[in-house]
């Protein structure tokens, strides 16, 4: 097994345990994949939840640019709820995780097709 399988398995296990859902391990192998070698870093696999700047990162860069979703205050309100669903008081937020449950969040899996 390979790291980014093994990766892969750590997040998966995170949603079952930390966000109490069943992971769709086919989206969350494609959202891992689109993340790119960031996942390897540990520093930018992590979503630091509580800076406001790294949020606005990934509203910006994800939700936007990525999925294609028009600016609005319903996207920032997106995050906290994810945020919130993985849990403010978890250090590690990876954010494979996050983008994974902010396409569930916002419908857009037929992205990762």
């Amino acid at each position: 097994m390979g790291k980014r399988d093994e990766l892969i398995e750590k997040y998966a296990d995170d949603l079952r345990s930390k966000c109490g859902m069943q992971p769709d391990m086919d989206l969350l192998t494609k959202v891992t994949i689109g993340c790119g070698p960031s996942i390897y870093n540990a520093d930018s696999s992590i979503v630091a939840s509580s800076q406001d700047g790294e949020l606005e990162t990934v509203k910006v860069n994800f939700l936007m640019k990525k999925l294609g979703l028009p600016d609005g205050p319903d996207l920032m309100e997106a995050i906290n709820q994810v945020i919130d669903t993985y849990g403010k008081s978890e250090r590690n937020k990876y954010r494979a995780v996050v983008y994974y449950m902010l396409t569930k969040h916002f419908g857009k899996e037929s992205l990762y097709v």
